[in-house]
């Protein structure tokens, strides 16, 4: 099942996808729900982010390609960062050029895992269960910011800015990453071409393992890192990160 949240009559709401048509829901996303009756085309609709996410966490060397063609050591536990939520834009949002940072911004395809029951130091078993749902990012990042102060790496910063948390189109709840591929098209041309099934750390381990650090609530997300083909981009550029299943994540920065 498809969610998604949207402007209706100005104010947010979500429902179901339904081929062309969304089916609007009342309740909670992550609790009750019921149908209003309301069928509503989706062309046309102001779409917002899928979720809006108390914490998110990001993944750095999760992918195995990635990792050998830096020289990067394979990491014995996850290796993550925080995220400001307030970064987070839905489908079809701009990314702003950030007003106080001038240097080379990169995008980063990545799936996101979106929590959908509280989860505290659960097994990998169990961990599943916790999980709501995916869709796809784009994990934008100020490159220099990075290691510019030699005393103290920038990362939360240089991921925080705004728009700089691309999450969309859908929240899809019947998604089996192991057999998934996800792509990144930069302008139209092909960019990022990767399976999901090369992380170290797959979701249930990322759920697990990250929970026994931090308890986890409905909403939170977790960005499972990226792989090759990452590049700066310009202003004017439209990232488009694709996951057959979920769907397309399309946002223009600057």
């Amino acid at each position: 099942m498809k969610w998604l949240r949207f402007l209706h009559g100005g104010e947010p709401a979500f429902g179901t996808l339904d081929g062309d048509t969304v089916l609007r829901q009342r309740g909670h996303l992550f609790g009750a729900t019921e149908p209003t009756g309301e069928r509503l085309p989706l062309a046309g609709l102001a779409l917002l982010a899928p979720v809006v996410p108390g914490k998110v966490i990001g993944l750095w060397n999760n992918f195995r390609a990635a990792a050998e063609k830096n020289g990067w050591a394979a990491p014995a536990e996850p290796l993550y960062f925080l995220k400001s939520p307030g970064s987070v834009v839905g489908p079809g949002h701009p990314i702003p050029v950030p007003t106080s940072y001038d240097g080379r911004v990169a995008y980063e395809g990545e799936l996101a895992v979106v929590i959908g029951r509280r989860a505290r130091a659960v097994s990998v078993d169990n961990a599943p269960s916790h999980i709501f749902g995916y869709c796809c990012a784009n994990d934008v990042t100020a490159l220099e910011l990075l290691q510019r102060d030699p005393a103290f790496p920038q990362w939360a910063r240089a991921k925080s800015f705004d728009g700089f948390g691309a999450l969309g189109p859908v929240i899809e709840t019947a998604f089996d990453p192991a057999g998934a591929t996800l792509r990144t098209l930069v302008g139209g041309r092909e960019r990022q071409n990767y399976a999901l099934s090369d992380m170290f750390f797959p979701p249930a381990e990322l759920v697990s393992r990250l929970s026994h650090d931090m308890t986890l609530e409905p909403g939170d997300v977790i960005l499972c890192g990226t792989s090759l083909g990452v590049l700066p981009m310009k202003p004017g550029t439209t990232v488009e990160v694709v996951v057959d299943g979920i769907g397309t994540l399309a946002n223009t920065y600057g």
